[in-house]
């Protein structure tokens, strides 16, 4: 082969090289026509990502979101009388709801028997239970007042021993039947006196 064949070849492989390289550099623009489906992909995973921190959102804050989008119309000033005049209705109207509620539970428990109560309670003239004490006197020298000590033992709640305790109440005795020993029951009342509390209903058993 000559000289000046070798010349052409050379000349020519250069021309023909980018011809060849040419669909190699356009085979990557294929890819570029399915670029959009790439980028529909995270589009339609993007709702699912939107609505997985949704889920994770508080009630409270989810009812903000609402509130920031709401888009109704704000309510108008109010003046203080017009606001005050509002109030005064809405504790009209509850109280009427309230009277209602009243009126039907007292019907209702007019219609039930009533339960029976003790001696003690009707003999007071009171309504419900009184509490009622019963203690040895250990003082009678007041006049129409005794002193009565109230002992009690009861197991303890989390040891178990059985704790014993005293008091001592200051009684109403009218009739000054109660004496030192004696075993009596008392009742509460209201207050008689500074200290007394409680009234000598009757003497249970005499000193011996």
């Amino acid at each position: 082969m000559s000289e000046n064949e070798e010349n052409v070849n050379e000349e020519q492989t250069p021309e023909e090289a980018p011809e060849e390289a040419a669909p190699e550099a356009a085979a990557p623009e294929q890819p570029a026509a399915d670029e959009p489906a790439a980028d529909e992909a995270p589009a339609a995973a993007a709702p699912a990502s939107d609505e997985e921190p949704e889920a994770l959102l508080s009630p409270k804050e989810r009812r903000r979101q609402a509130r920031s989008t709401h888009t109704g119309e704000a309510r108008p000033a109010r003046t203080i009388e017009e606001r005050a005049q509002e109030r005064a209705e809405t504790r009209r109207r509850k109280a009427a709801h309230r009277r209602a509620y009243r009126q039907k539970q007292r019907e209702k428990r007019a219609g039930q028997p009533r339960a029976e109560t003790p001696d003690v309670a009707t003999a007071a003239g009171a309504s419900g239970r009184l509490k009622t004490r019963q203690g040895i006197v250990v003082s009678d020298k007041a006049d129409k007042t005794i002193t009565v000590r109230i002992d009690s033992a009861r197991p303890h709640r989390k040891y178990k021993k059985i704790v014993r305790s005293g008091s001592t109440l200051h009684a109403h005795d009218e009739q000054n039947e109660a004496h030192i020993g004696d075993t009596v029951r008392l009742v509460e009342s209201r207050p008689l006196s500074r200290t007394k509390r409680w009234r000598l209903v009757e003497v249970l058993e005499r000193a011996r």
